[in-house]
């Protein structure tokens, strides 16, 4: 099958293991997705499987011409490839459900675009403590203070200073599928997921 599948972002919630012991997880809906294209190594020079997900109301002239030539009656909102993880491949137009890829169980890679904090400071943006109040610099607790030295005489690239914050790709690694539900299009992930509701993440094979 793939090395991955797509899911949308829900609400954290808490559940009971069957010895009695409550953890977090976060409850993603995952939709079939569809197959759009099989990439072979012959043709395209590596293997891969893409998939289409999401829904959308309309579709550009490119993207509604390939699915025309497809004879797939869809609208997706995006497309995703996949490592194929076995010998035979799926079939253009093929449903690919969660429960074909993941075992519960088993650790996984979930990669989002974190919340974004706008222009933000150094004690939020990278947890740097307040400066003391006594001094005469009652206006500069929450300045970075020193931000270099004489020698070399610039900043150094990389300095942590106040910038945007969040609105960055992350991986989180090292999670675990606590449940699936096919009946409902539901994944329970345990632990926190990256990003904002509703928003879309890759869950990979650890």
């Amino acid at each position: 099958m793939i090395s991955g599948f797509i899911a949308k972002k829900g609400q954290m919630t808490s559940v009971y293991t069957p010895e009695g012991k409550r953890i977090a997880v976060t409850k993603c809906t995952i939709a079939p997705l569809t197959v759009t294209q099989v990439k072979s190594i012959e043709k395209d020079g590596y293997s891969a499987i893409q998939v289409a997900f999401g829904l959308r109301k309309r579709l550009d002239k490119a993207t509604s011409g390939k699915l025309s030539k497809l004879k797939l009656d869809i609208t997706p909102q995006h497309f995703q490839e996949f490592q194929l993880t076995a010998d035979t491949a799926p079939e253009v137009g093929a449903q690919i459900t969660a429960d074909a890829v993941f075992t519960v169980g088993e650790k996984i890679d979930v990669v989002g675009v974190t919340k974004g904090h706008g222009f933000a400071g150094v004690i939020k943006r990278y947890g740097f403590q307040r400066q003391p109040v006594s001094g005469g610099q009652s206006d500069r607790v929450r300045a970075p203070g020193a931000i270099g030295a004489q020698t070399p005489g610039k900043v150094i690239k990389g300095k942590k200073m106040p910038g945007h914050y969040g609105n960055v790709k992350k991986n989180v690694a090292n999670l675990k599928i606590f449940a699936i539900d096919t009946v409902k299009n539901e994944i329970l992930i345990s632990g926190p997921v990256p990003g904002h509701l509703n928003t879309w993440v890759s869950i990979y094979k650890a």
